[in-house]
């Protein structure tokens, strides 16, 4: 019987990247763009594998997987996708989780360092013929600092070693990782509350989780230095998003820098995309040509491998051991 991939997420016009690796295998293509087709059932029904991007991966439209081994998440983030449900009906659950590494910690620092040398408010001043120092604004010897990375995964490693190639003093909190870990990042270890306060830059690399969502609230903006910055490339509901734009009006933080929301994309008049103090990107921070085709090879290479009989590279759950959870939490509450 010839073995089905479901795409959810493309057409195939729009998805020749995806098709030049399952085709090498033999494998036969079906789309769905958005999960939502009339005829979706039958597609899910005789499919073999499912790939997906943001789209939502119910228990119900699980229930539809009857010869579903696979679903691959192109990408990182897996909190669309009910993992449990998943491992109880025996399907893989994966993503790809060094598709981008250099991509969103460079663009967490640009972001902090946009937010350092107050670019975009000179940039204003500068088309506006204000060739003066903003003194309201005023500017710190960028070396010496503190950078504080909350979550030392693969990019949080890599946010924290471009920091220090940079002069920051780095800081980060990830109490599931070991000390070999924060040596590597050249990080001192500190807990949650320390972090806080003493970041000059909080930079955020931490999953969607029930421990992490809207971890970084009025509470939390209340430790940080009214000087600090708050930096998220990792996912919008981390962050609790009118708590923030309070902080900020009220100068109980100095700015943001900020790349995913709780809802994308927004509303054209909501507040966050007019605050001065906060620099909003349009979920951009995975983002080059070569991250673009990795993410896309590498997913479809593991529902090959899966196809085949082989584990998976990438995997989210384990279906081979009762009872195995998806990975914990980054960060206790």
């Amino acid at each position: 019987m010839t073995q089905r991939v479901l795409i959810g997420y493309a057409n195939l016009a729009d998805a020749p990247i995806e098709a030049e690796v399952l085709d090498a295998a033999g494998v036969e293509i079906v789309v769905a763009p958005e999960l939502d087709s009339a005829d979706l059932p039958d597609l899910l029904r005789q499919a073999d594998a499912l790939m997906v991007t943001l789209q939502p991966v119910t228990a119900s439209l699980m229930a539809e997987l009857e010869r579903c081994k696979i679903i691959c998440r192109i990408g990182t983030g897996v909190d669309a996708i009910d993992i449990p449900a998943a491992t109880a009906r025996g399907i893989w659950v994966t993503n790809v989780p060094d598709y981008s590494i250099d991509e969103v910690s460079t663009h967490a620092i640009a972001l902090v360092l946009a937010q350092a040398r107050n670019l975009f408010a000179h940039r204003e001043a500068a088309r506006g013929g204000d060739w003066r120092y903003l003194a309201d604004t005023p500017i710190r010897r960028f070396a010496g600092q503190t950078l504080g990375v909350l979550g030392l995964g693969r990019i949080g490693r890599a946010s924290a070693r471009k920091g220090r190639g940079l002069g920051l003093d780095v800081i980060a909190c990830d109490p599931y990782v070991g000390e070999d870990v924060f040596a590597e990042a050249g990080a001192r270890r500190v807990d949650f509350p320390t972090l806080l306060a003493e970041s000059d830059y909080l930079t955020l690399h931490v999953p969607l989780t029930d421990e992490t969502r809207r971890l970084i609230d009025a509470a939390a903006l209340a430790r940080m230095k009214p000087s600090a910055y708050l930096v998220n490339t990792s996912r919008g509901e981390v962050v609790d998003i009118p708590a923030l734009l309070e902080a900020v009006r009220g100068r109980r933080i100095a700015g943001a820098g900020i790349d995913v929301l709780p809802v994308e994309p927004p509303a054209a008049n909501d507040p966050i995309l007019n605050e001065e103090r906060i620099i909003v990107t349009p979920h951009i921070a995975w983002a080059s040509n070569e991250a673009a085709r990795d993410v896309r090879v590498r997913g479809a290479e593991d529902v090959i491998r899966v196809l085949r009989g082989e584990p998976p590279r990438y995997p989210i759950n384990d279906i081979r051991v009762a009872g195995v959870s998806p990975h914990p939490s980054p960060l206790p509450l």
